[in-house]
């Protein structure tokens, strides 16, 4: 199981920060969490994760379930064993990877009928299986099935999303049968305020150890998520951990600890990476552009990660145009540097106070 307490409130905003103790150590929130969808973060080793000062990562249900499978991460006595991570881990429900595939699945009450993305079999979910696949898989914390409607839905689509979401949640409870495991419940709803309250009443009347807000950063304007955010939360309980799905990008970090979120993942730092994006203190730079083919400066003059101590933006747009994997590793690194680096410094805020000066500290486009 877990224990969150919170230590610090922010007196001008609703941020906060805490800690959240697992059987693999405590993390300090708010907290980013790298995405390792094949049980790695793309490019680097499990040590270079603990290096940068991660205390948790999140993998792929829907992606181990059909590669490698269950039986073999079983063989190792599971999924920490596998990957060679001792740090703490979260397992997302799949759904998501399965609704996103919205040409190869079929949804009803029962479950979620889709064709792997792989090689076209089919395979049924439901939220029982979802959950006895992450019982094995042995993750600190799991998540119950929920069905997440896409961007721009209807109120009657997102409205049935809710009430299947419900109905799911308190069937993965049930067959939740590790207690050494926190099972997490989804507030859905899209961008209907009524619909949010609704499934918050009824996620929370089940009484998870902890809550995520799922159905935002999916293609909707920020500032509307942010408008989801302002009437979600306050629903939310204090003493329980928060969890806003599928967010990486500074200003949505920010925005989003201003209203009192506690856990984040996603894939856009080491996706940008391969890209040769960069995130700097002064905005997003594109390394492909041939106006670093010259330049001997480092990616960010006030990052000191591995990367900017000892590379050069010239060296690395060298690797990125030639396809050697070696920058995308650096690069990655550094990436991931930077948003760890971002949030601890709104950690300190927030124990100081003042987590509304934090906000010029990205300057980037959003």
């Amino acid at each position: 199981m877990i224990n969150f307490e919170v230590t610090h409130c922010c007196s001008d905003t609703g941020g906060r920060a805490g800690l959240l103790e697992t059987l693999h150590g405590t993390v300090e929130t708010p907290a980013f969490m790298p995405v390792g969808t094949q049980a790695s973060v793309k490019s680097l080793e499990a040590k270079e994760l603990h290096q940068l000062g991660f205390g948790i990562i999140l993998a792929n249900t829907y992606h181990l379930y059909l590669r490698p499978g269950i039986e073999i991460i079983a063989r190792h006595g599971g999924l920490h064993n596998f990957m060679n991570w001792s740090g703490a881990l979260l397992t997302d429900s799949g759904g998501f990877q399965v609704f996103s595939l919205q040409q190869f699945q079929k949804v009803s009450d029962q479950g979620i009928d889709f064709k792997s993305h792989l090689d076209g079999s089919s395979h049924f979910f439901t939220p029982e299986k979802a959950v006895r696949i992450q019982n094995s898989l042995g993750a600190d914390i799991i998540m119950a099935l929920d069905q997440c409607p896409h961007y721009p839905a209807s109120r009657e689509e997102v409205k049935e999303a809710v009430e299947r979401s419900t109905i799911w949640a308190g069937r993965s409870q049930k067959a939740h049968l590790r207690n050494d495991q926190a099972l997490f419940g989804i507030i859905q709803g899209g961008i209907y305020r009524d619909l949010r309250e609704k499934s918050a009443e009824e996620i929370l009347a089940l009484d998870f150890p902890g809550y995520a807000i799922g159905g935002l950063s999916v293609g909707e304007p920020k500032e509307l998520m942010y408008q989801v955010l302002d009437y979600t939360v306050p629903w939310l309980p204090r003493e329980k951990p928060r969890y806003l799905m599928g967010v990486g990008s500074p200003d949505a970090l920010y925005h989003a600890v201003c209203r009192g979120v506690d856990l984040f993942d996603c894939v856009l730092p080491t996706r940008m990476a391969r890209n040769g994006r960069i995130m700097t203190g002064d905005g997003y730079i594109n390394l492909r552009n041939s106006a670093y083919a010259t330049d001997t400066n480092p990616l960010d003059f006030r990052c000191r990660c591995y990367t900017c101590l000892n590379y050069s933006r010239s060296y690395l747009r060298h690797l990125l145009v030639s396809g050697e994997i070696t920058g995308h590793r650096l690069i990655t690194y550094h990436n991931l540097f930077f948003l760890k680096s971002f949030m601890e410094k709104m950690r300190t805020a927030i124990k100081e106070g003042n987590l509304q000066h934090i906000n010029g500290v990205w300057n980037g486009d959003t």
